[in-house]
């Protein structure tokens, strides 16, 4: 075989290298998984005390958590909010 054979045979193949097993498998593994903890914890830790006020601190702090890993595994989310921000003060 040629080296020119080669090259191609190399650039033909197909899955191509990604991240989209490694990304797959926390958002259906490692993200519920958290998720429960960290609800666990909550009730755990402030429930039990009656410490009410502060398990819903605690919990704006998750969801402020949770629309980061949204955005962060979201194709366009990012660019779409943007345009959607610039658009309240364009009127577009």
């Amino acid at each position: 075989m040629t080296a020119m054979t080669l090259v191609t045979l190399a650039q033909q193949t197909e899955p191509a290298l990604g991240t989209g097993g490694v990304r797959r498998w926390i958002l259906d593994n490692l993200v519920p998984l958290l998720l429960l903890t960290v609800a666990v914890l909550l009730l755990w830790l402030g429930g039990g005390k009656g410490d009410n006020a502060g398990v819903m601190r605690r919990l704006g702090g998750v969801i402020i958590a949770l629309a980061i890993i949204g955005l962060a595994v979201t194709t366009n989310a990012g660019a779409n909010i943007g345009q959607w921000i610039a658009g309240l003060f364009t009127g577009g």
